[in-house]
Parts: structure tokens; sequence; C-alpha cells
């Protein structure tokens, strides 16, 4: 059973424009906190209830969602720990609210844990984008995925997630049936502008 408590994070909360409406989760990337992109989240999503989720773990005194042995290399008992967390955590937000849409919105360690919940939870969000995502290993096949909306963008010369790893990502959610698009730009591991104007485009479609 999982834990559908809204105590289990620390979360910022700014209403939509009209009860009932879309729902965008908001998660930070390493260092972060569950304010980094709630003024995004309003121009992304226009009007949308933004919920901005701070993560539980520190490494160094940097926020993440869940703990790593090293770059690249991930304590995957603890990432199912997180799983499972904010799985229920997603499910007792919509629960107590229920939203029109389910939007996940993640970047770098943020965007890690949102595909986590999708490979293990995919009824928890209609649709993710994925900012930079690293998943260093392979996940099981989900036929929930079936028909989910995924973007990922990703950075050609991002010395943390390979252009390999990218693609095989990519891979993964099209063989589970879900409708994934991958946009590139030629730089790192930052956010570019024409990256932020194409997961506009993505979710006023």
């Amino acid at each position: 059973m999982m834990d559908a408590s809204t105590e289990s994070y620390v979360f910022a909360d700014r209403p939509g424009t009209a009860k009932g409406g879309p729902a965008l989760f908001l998660f930070h990337g390493t260092g972060g906190d569950e304010h980094q992109f709630l003024d995004l989240g309003a121009e992304l999503l226009p009007g949308a209830r933004r919920i901005g989720v701070r993560g539980d773990v520190s490494e160094g005194g940097a926020l993440r969602f869940f703990k790593r042995l090293a770059e690249g290399r991930y304590d995957m008992a603890d990432l199912g720990r997180a799983t499972k967390k904010l799985a229920g955590f997603v499910g007792g937000v919509t629960a107590a609210e229920p939203a029109s849409q389910t939007v996940g919105l993640g970047y770098s360690n943020g965007a890690n844990i949102l595909a986590s919940v999708l490979f293990e939870a995919p009824e928890r969000f209609d649709v993710a984008v994925l900012m930079h995502p690293l998943i260093p290993f392979a996940p099981k096949p989900q036929p929930g995925l079936r028909g989910k909306r995924v973007l990922i963008t990703a950075g050609r010369r991002d010395p943390m997630a390979s252009v390999a790893a990218t693609e095989a990502l990519r891979a993964y959610f099209d063989a589970q049936g879900a409708e994934v698009s991958l946009v590139w730009h030629d730089g790192g591991h930052e956010i570019q502008r024409e990256e932020l104007l194409a997961v506009q485009q993505f979710l006023g479609g």
C-alpha cells in the first residue's frame, strides 16, 4: 500500500486559475528545492496548479530525491524507497483535489525520480517532461505507459547523461507504446531557452 500522505514531503503549492484544472508537479535537480521551478511552471503551463516538491535526501547539503553511490551509480534500494514514497505523495495530492490532467516535470535528479515513478506507477501521471535524465539501468516492461505523453530534453554534450543513454530511454518509452518525443540542444547539462520553448509547445499541445 502506498503512502498517500501529503505530509511526506515539504512542498510548495500554488493554486491554478480554475479548480479541477491541470496539476503540474515540479521536481528539482540536485541542489535545488521546491521553489526552483514554480515561476517557470507558470510560464510553461499557464493556469495550472503548481506543486513544487522538495527532495528528502541531502548529499553534502544539496537536496536530492534519492541517494547515489557515485556519479551515475544509484543506490537502487533508496531509489525504490523514494519511488514508492513519491508515487504515494502524488496520489494523495490528486485524490484530495482531482485534476483534469496530472503533469510531471523534472530536471536532472528530478527527471530521474519522475522517470522511476513512470516505470513503477505510470497511472500517477498523464504527461511527463524529463529534462536531462540519466537512467543507468534497464527498466522492466511497463504496459501502463501505453498512450502516455512523454517529452525528453537533452544536451548532446552533456557530461552526465550520454547521447546513447538518452536514446536508450527514448527507445524504452517507444517500446512501451508511449507517445515519446526527444528534443536536443547542442550544449551540456544546462537548461537552454530552446528546450524550454519545446516544453511549452509540448504542454500546450
